[in-house]
């Protein structure tokens, strides 16, 4: 399973697609994205934490999102607890998983040599293929044991991106956007539903929505809470649980994100409170 910042307008995913098959041609070689938006580690972390959990015990994933292109930059490969596996540079790129689901274990790499390698002496910004794409199709097809990467390491040695907390108070649940949606433009939380229901909203309820960037107040109002999309009218907004069960803001059939300028981050705080006790009907 492959995830760049790549996009596929070149050969360079090509490229990486031929290592995997060179090493073992029987391989199953798919692609997780390759749209990350270009340096963004944080939003490569969070596409491992939306779609790990989902693959078989025994997947392989090599996320190669790494604006140094540094040839110094430590390679490494996480076994998740529920056993999938991970290579990828030592940026960042594990953050969600290893916060959210926690890391069984963490080795880092030690390269080897190959002819698959061969350009990797004198080549050292392609390191996707030439390092990652080789490991990880050598670990997938059982050619290089997990055990035999390198030596152990521990989880609270990698990097870690900062995360921002999800509090709860009186009447009242904050927490950041993790992540807007590239195509449709909704703006996922990192809030909770379990945090959420601490409000004692229920479907049908409104709730207010009141999202801040370095404490200047961008958006505020008052807004359905509801289990799908079709239970408001097209360009209505609405809160909603996501698909990894954390509170999620949109619109009906437009951009959330683009209408109202919203990005991510830890400096993007949304704090939700309940509203006047008004309910709708079919929501």
């Amino acid at each position: 399973m492959l995830q760049t910042d790549f996009g596929q307008m070149d050969g360079s995913v090509s490229a990486m697609y031929g290592i995997a098959y060179s090493v073992a041609p029987r391989l199953a070689v798919h692609d997780l994205t390759h749209n990350i938006p270009p340096y963004d580690i944080f939003a490569a972390s969070y596409r491992l934490y939306q779609t790990v959990r989902f693959w078989p015990e025994g997947t392989v994933f090599v996320s190669v999102v790494d604006p140094g292109v540094s040839n110094d930059q430590q390679p490494i490969a996480v076994q998740t607890m529920d056993n999938k596996f991970i290579v990828t540079p030592d940026n960042g790129t594990i953050t969600h998983l290893a916060h959210y689901q926690g890391l069984r274990a963490v080795r880092q790499i030690q390269t080897p040599t190959s002819k698959a390698l061969a350009a990797f002496n004198e080549e050292h910004t392609f390191r996707g293929r030439d390092l990652y794409t080789y490991i990880g199709a050598a670990l997938a097809s059982g050619q290089l044991p997990f055990a035999d990467l390198g030596p152990l390491t521990t989880p609270d040695e990698l990097v870690q991106l900062a995360l921002a907390p999800v509090t709860t108070g009186q009447n009242e649940v904050t927490g950041a956007v993790d992540i807007t949606d590239p195509r449709f433009g909704s703006v996922w939380t990192n809030i909770p539903v379990t945090a959420f229901n601490t409000l004692g909203v229920k479907t049908g309820d409104t709730v207010k929505v009141s999202i801040a960037y370095h404490d200047q107040l961008r958006y505020q109002n008052t807004m359905r809470y509801t289990r799908s999309f079709a239970s408001v009218v097209v360009g209505e907004p609405l809160v909603y649980v996501n698909s990894l069960l954390n509170l999620g803001v949109a619109i009906n059939q437009a951009s959330f994100a683009d209408l109202y300028h919203i990005e991510a981050g830890i400096d993007w705080v949304v704090t939700m409170n309940p509203a006047a006790p008004q309910r709708f009907p079919g929501a």
